[in-house]
């Protein structure tokens, strides 16, 4: 257990649902399950999507109706789905659970490496192998997955997502929702926009503009908008 869980788990033993019923919560429910002091019991998803009333044999609740099973006073939440619609999708439930009163859990893999004094948001999550210098910041509703380098004085703002080997150089900031695709590579100080895409093996130079799409070495903006891409 890292010193960020420990310091979690002491002060507040509730139970936690996940969010979702796909390879994304799976993964969650693994890690949690072997690698935290936190106790899933169950999963919630749309009404929509349910074709069943459990998930890898734990109950699977609806997620509109969720306080019913779940009141927010007994059990935080865990939103561990990807980037759909620009990481629209996992801001809107994340926000929904927030108005509703859910708190939300973080979780760092025993494997990263990180620093005591690292500023987290809630509902994280840092894979095995990444690793986050001293002074950088993570705000809420991030998935920072394997392998990741973040390095000093980084600032990831709230909901974005980088996928596995992206490196970021020193004192760079990634705007809220933005993508950043599989080995990416971001050079020092840069900055990335809100709800920036960029794809997998993009080498970034320059300083991107919201809402656009870049692929390539050097990263070039292309004609899909970061939206169309993000669900390609």
């Amino acid at each position: 257990m890292n010193e960020h869980d420990a310091r979690r788990a002491r002060g507040d033993r509730r139970p936690v649902v996940i969010f979702g019923a796909q390879m994304s919560a799976s993964l969650a429910r693994y890690c949690l399950a072997h690698d935290s002091p936190y106790q899933v019991a169950g999963f919630t998803l749309d009404r929509a999507y349910l074709r069943s009333q459990q998930y890898e044999g734990l109950p699977l609740w609806a997620f509109e109706t969720l306080e019913e099973r779940c009141p927010p006073a007994d059990y935080r939440l865990l939103i561990p789905i990807g980037y759909h619609g620009i990481n629209g999708v996992r801001r809107a439930r994340y926000e929904d659970g927030k108005r509703r009163g859910y708190s939300f859990v973080s979780y760092i893999s025993r494997r990263a490496s990180v620093w005591p004094d690292l500023q987290l948001g809630e509902n994280v999550l840092i894979y095995e192998h990444a690793i986050v210098q001293p002074f950088s910041r993570i705000g809420d509703n991030c998935i920072i997955r394997s392998g990741v380098h973040i390095s000093h004085h980084c600032h990831v703002a709230s909901h974005a997502f980088l996928a596995p080997a992206v490196a970021m150089g020193g004192a760079g900031r990634i705007g809220e929702q933005a993508f950043i695709g599989v080995g990416a590579v971001l050079r020092d100080r840069i900055r990335i926009a809100e709800r920036s895409f960029i794809g997998a093996g993009a080498v970034v130079v320059q300083a991107t503009q919201a809402d656009a799409a870049y692929l390539g070495n050097p990263a070039r903006r292309i004609d899909k908008s970061a939206l169309q891409a993000s669900s390609a």
